[in-house]
């Protein structure tokens, strides 16, 4: 409850520094200094009704019996109230009775008997017009040290615009992940018609050159489709990157290993995550690599294993692709690069790391390292 009191006669009022109340603060209304003298009481009415009319926010003074005594003329404007008949009535009989709230007069009968005070109180009034506002209403008694002469100052923010532009934000981004699922579903589908249409022009085809080239295609369409199968997914904006490798090489498995069981395909990764778009590049690197592998490394349909690998530390990553097929081509330092090394050192080079290529004994490792001093460069011949 405010204290308010005076000095010596002629004094006059102190106020201290210290603002007090959600709604009280909004109007510039301030906690005033207990002193020694009570005022009298018309004099404190005399300074309620003042700093009531004097404030720029929605606001009432009302007397014990929770009539009004006053209120500032925004109150009035905002809530289409006539102000010659609004002083003396009770706050309930107000415009049409739309203030006469259950809730309010319960809150308010509570704060006159000084056993409670409305914080942040959040009410629907409904104007004459049939305009509806959602009100946050605020209210403290004033105790001037007379128990027979008490006052409660009632102020009142109107937040409807601001919840209403709330809502339209929120249903826009509702609207916005509903089109994404859209585009996403469609991509999907975009996707497996083409490696479709690319599957049978492949069996048409009677040169194996062809052929070749178009099977591979449709591999990279579908390692893109399980790319996009997985982001999409994903809700947050961080992937797991191991359940994401995962299921990224079961479907690459799924459509160029026949036999499980003499070829594998395994992930060894740690628990890290990475943003949606670099894990995009991630993705494709692993496709390409594997796929690659898949083609050069167990010619003859031998037996084989290709493990998928990564680790981070801090900013630092590596991810690395090793098989222990026949190992590097002697003559690989001089072989032109295919499409399959283009487009890891592109990837390589937007994710600002470096790829390097080492014998395994037996086999090949393919790593792709990040580190924040990292040289872009290749070093591929496969």
């Amino acid at each position: 409850m405010f204290g308010i009191w005076s000095g010596l006669p002629g004094d006059g009022f102190y106020l201290c520094e210290q603002a007090t109340g959600y709604g009280l603060r909004s109007a510039g209304l301030r906690r005033f200094e207990r002193l020694a003298m009570p005022v009298h009481p018309d004099a404190l009415q005399s300074l309620g009704l003042a700093i009531v009319a004097s404030s720029n926010s929605p606001m009432v003074l009302l007397n014990g019996d929770l009539r009004v005594m006053g209120a500032s003329k925004t109150f009035y404007r905002a809530f289409q109230i006539d102000p010659v008949g609004a002083p003396g009535r009770l706050l309930f009989q107000l415009g049409a009775g739309e203030w006469d709230i259950r809730q309010l007069r319960s809150l308010l009968q509570a704060t006159a008997a000084g056993d409670a005070e409305i914080d942040a109180y959040e009410m629907d009034l409904a104007l004459t017009k049939g305009d509806a506002r959602r009100l946050v209403v605020n209210a403290q008694k004033l105790d001037f040290g007379d128990a027979t002469h008490s006052y409660i100052l009632l102020s009142v923010v109107d937040v409807t615009d601001a919840r209403l532009a709330a809502k339209l934000k929120d249903d826009l981004v509702r609207e916005k992940a509903i089109l994404l699922q859209e585009l996403q579903h469609r991509v999907a589908n975009s996707l497996q018609i083409i490696a479709s249409v690319i599957l049978q022009s492949a069996r048409r085809v009677n040169s194996d050159e062809s052929r070749h080239h178009l099977t591979d295609a449709h591999n990279r369409v579908m390692s893109v489709a399980a790319l996009q199968q997985q982001l999409s997914a994903s809700r947050l904006g961080e992937v797991e990157l191991r359940a994401y490798f995962s299921k990224l090489c079961d479907s690459i498995g799924a459509s160029m290993i026949r036999d499980h069981e003499q070829l594998v395909l395994e992930v060894k990764a740690d628990d890290s995550t990475s943003e949606a778009d670099v894990s995009v590049s991630l993705g494709l690197i692993v496709t390409e690599l594997v796929i690659n592998c898949l083609k050069h490394a167990f010619p003859g349909g031998r037996q084989g294993k290709i493990e998928v690998g990564y680790e981070s530390e801090g900013p630092n990553w590596t991810l690395s692709v090793a098989d222990n097929g026949v190992g590097m081509p002697k003559d690989a330092a001089s072989a032109t690069p295919g499409l399959g090394t283009s487009i890891v050192e592109a990837l390589a080079n937007q994710l600002d790391a470096r790829v390097s290529v080492a014998e395994a004994h037996p086999g090949t490792i393919i790593s792709v390292a990040h580190t924040e001093a990292a040289d872009i460069g290749t070093d591929t011949g496969r």
